[in-house]
Parts: C-alpha cells; sequence; structure tokens
C-alpha cells in the first residue's frame, strides 16, 4: 500500500514554470510506476506524464512533450513534475498516481493523491 501526497501547485503566468511533487509513504515506493495526470474542469482526467520504478523510462501526452519533465528520488520516495512556458489550457488539478507498471489509461493506476491546483493566467 502506497499514500501520496501532492504539493507544488499554484498561480502563475502563462510562459511561467512550478515544479509539483508527490511525496511517497511506505517502503515500497521504489517498486511502483508513477504518473502524473490533470483534470481541468467539466473534462475527464488525462495522462500527462510517467516514470518507470527505475526513472530510466519516461513519457508524455503530446500536450506537454518538451515543456514538461517527470523525474523521481527514491531515496526521498518522491516524484516530480517540472512544468515550463505554462499556458492556459494547462490550468488544471494535477494528480499523482502509483500502479506497478507505468500506464497513459488513469484506470488501471491503483493509487492517487488529492490533487493540486495548478491555475495559469493568461
Amino acid at each position: 500500500q502506497v499514500q501520496l501526497v501532492e504539493s507544488g501547485g499554484g498561480l502563475v503566468q502563462a510562459g511561467g514554470s512550478l515544479r509539483l511533487s508527490c511525496a511517497a509513504s511506505g517502503r515500497t515506493f521504489s517498486s511502483y510506476a508513477m504518473g502524473w495526470f490533470r483534470q481541468a474542469p467539466g473534462k475527464e482526467r488525462e495522462f500527462v506524464a510517467a516514470i518507470s520504478w527505475s526513472g530510466g523510462i519516461t513519457s508524455y501526452a503530446d500536450s506537454v512533450k518538451g515543456r514538461f519533465a517527470i523525474s523521481r528520488d527514491n531515496a526521498k520516495n518522491t516524484v516530480y513534475l517540472r512544468m515550463n512556458s505554462l499556458k492556459p489550457e494547462d490550468t488544471a488539478v494535477y494528480y499523482c498516481a502509483a500502479r506497478d507498471r507505468a500506464y497513459s489509461d488513469p484506470s488501471r493506476y491503483d493509487h492517487w493523491g488529492q490533487g493540486t491546483q495548478v491555475t495559469v493566467s493568461s
């Protein structure tokens, strides 16, 4: 079992940057692949990025490729999402999730954090 807590969200102007963190409890964090997802009002939850348990494999949604970077520090039980060149359409609640393998389908994830709000003003 793993519990996840996101932080780092906030209000930023278009073109700005934020770094989200997701802290995990439990000793088995390093065995989980991790994903970041987001959900805007009135929209379905969508895939943003994922990283393998070792950090050696990453994947991104086309909409964030080249602007966002996912990373992890297994010694700190934390996964990060660095977001650069933010756009108003990036506004959403951002969630991290854990699973034994990395998927882009949110329904495949077993464990979720409570989310952190990111708002990008134009």
